[in-house]
């Protein structure tokens, strides 16, 4: 899109002035390169005039009157939360991908991508749809004495895993132990953001590659009314196909 002489970009204070800083009177300045190499290019200080003018990646949401109600900003350029994601996140619904569904014990499970492609440098979500049986409940963060609800990935070479974002969980009140404990009672979704990791050695190690595959175990226990089950583990698993990054420059007018 045009954006002449960078007016918008300016207007919504996310003009990168990395560049500038670069070509300017910090060109020897460690710091600024460093600064250079995170937040504009990683091809070298001749990128310089190039970037020059570009915003800091992010995404904006806007509602219907254009009043911006959430934004999304990247640490490092060249690493992108998918838009599927994003929309996770909020939790309005994305483009439909093919789900695993898994009946284990009192839950139901349901477990799918945000993307069913992905390419370096995506960052992007694995959800797991939990639906407890009725008037069970597992354990949230915070319920000391009971093994809590989580996710454990399978550790592997250029995959970053993000620290899981726990849904808001209720207070469960057990009578019989006069014991207060955060629980989630009804449907929930984990959230596991995952980021593809773009460096040169991550694009050698997955040259000619077509998929991703991606695993991890769901631990929980559950409990009604009158009883605690034994702890349950179910290995979860999803296979993402994967794509090359797009290299070619897109010119914009400025």
């Amino acid at each position: 899109m045009s954006d002449a002489d960078s007016a918008t970009i300016k207007s919504y204070g996310i003009l990168n002035r990395v560049a500038e800083e670069v070509m300017g009177p910090g060109k020897d300045d460690p710091a600024v390169i460093a600064d250079f190499n995170t937040y504009a290019s990683v091809t070298g200080l001749e990128a310089a005039s190039r970037v020059q003018g570009t915003p800091y990646p992010g995404t904006f949401i806007l509602d219907r009157q254009g009043r911006v109600t959430s934004r999304f900003f990247e640490e490092f350029y060249r690493e992108r939360v998918t838009a599927s994601t994003i929309l996770m996140k909020l939790g309005a619904a994305s483009a439909p991908v093919e789900a695993t569904k898994i009946s284990a014990g009192h839950v139901d499970i349901k477990t799918y991508p945000s993307d069913p492609v992905i390419a370096p440098g995506n960052r992007f979500a694995l959800a797991v749809n939990i639906v407890p049986a009725q008037h069970v409940h597992v354990y949230a963060p915070g319920a000391h004495g009971y093994k809590i609800v989580k996710l454990e990935m399978v550790p592997q070479q250029f995959v970053r895993i993000v620290p899981l974002a726990y849904p808001a969980s209720e207070i469960y009140f057990f009578k019989p132990l006069n014991e207060r404990v955060p629980v989630y009672q009804k449907p929930f979704t984990l959230l596991q953001e995952v980021v593809l990791e773009v460096s040169l050695e991550a694009a050698k190690a997955m040259t000619g590659q077509t998929e991703l595959k991606l695993s991890g175990m769901l631990q929980y226990q559950e409990c009604d009314d009158k009883r605690c089950f034994n702890p349950a583990s179910v290995p979860l698993s999803w296979a993402l196909k994967l794509t090359p990054n797009i290299t070619e420059r897109i010119r914009t007018s400025r």
